[in-house]
């Protein structure tokens, strides 16, 4: 099987609970100039983080959502790939919507898997530098509380802490802490800035 489509230091990250499973994947895989890293649970996974080009992820309870969320909070885009045997047609819209790239059905054959995981591949090249910025806003945006959250949407909304305070009954200096907290939690030098993370983190329009 060619290795071209990848280079020797692509790493897959491969999240299965079923073992057998595992090692059938990586056997596939095996001579395809990626390196398998196998976990059993995204808890193990977070504790190992590796430096990774997509994770392939078996589409069980909610752990291919979880995947997603964790790559976003980190402040960095992992494409993820979902797999299972036989799925329903609307899991796989529900984990397309929940942020999967790509979503395979297993078995599949090594050729098979190797074309679509170097179709994923290119896509994230594509979509790379878009989807980084957006899951470092999301990761920025996730360290607010509610409260600086919803700061936050009057301040893009182009309100005065006068009116968001109104909104919020609270008052205008309390909005003034909050906007202070929202801006250090982001790492924004300035309104502008938090306004700019906040919609490249989807979180206003």
């Amino acid at each position: 099987m060619e290795s071209g489509n990848f280079g020797a230091a692509s790493t897959v990250v491969l999240i299965d609970s079923d073992s057998r499973r595992r090692a059938a994947i990586s056997h596939k895989l095996a001579g395809s100039g990626l390196h398998i890293e196998p976990f059993e649970t995204v808890e193990e996974l977070e504790r190992h983080w590796p430096r990774a080009t997509m994770a392939l992820v078996h589409d069980h309870g909610d752990t291919l959502g979880e995947v997603v969320r964790i790559v976003a909070g980190k402040g960095e885009w992992l494409p993820v790939v979902g797999f299972a045997e036989s799925p329903a047609p609307s899991r796989i819209v529900e984990a397309i919507l929940a942020g999967a790239v790509d979503y395979l059905v297993w078995p599949i054959e090594a050729e098979g898997m190797m074309a679509s995981l170097a179709k994923v591949r290119e896509r994230a090249r594509t979509l790379g530098n878009a989807r980084i910025r957006a899951a470092a806003a999301r990761g920025r945006v996730e360290r607010l509380t509610r409260r600086e959250r919803e700061v936050l949407a009057g301040v893009a909304g182009g309100l005065s802490n006068r009116r968001i305070g109104e909104k919020l009954a609270i008052s205008p200096r309390t909005v003034e802490i909050h906007r202070a907290n929202m801006l250090n939690k982001m790492g924004a030098n300035h309104t502008s800035e938090a306004i700019r993370i906040a919609i490249e983190a989807a979180v206003v329009d």
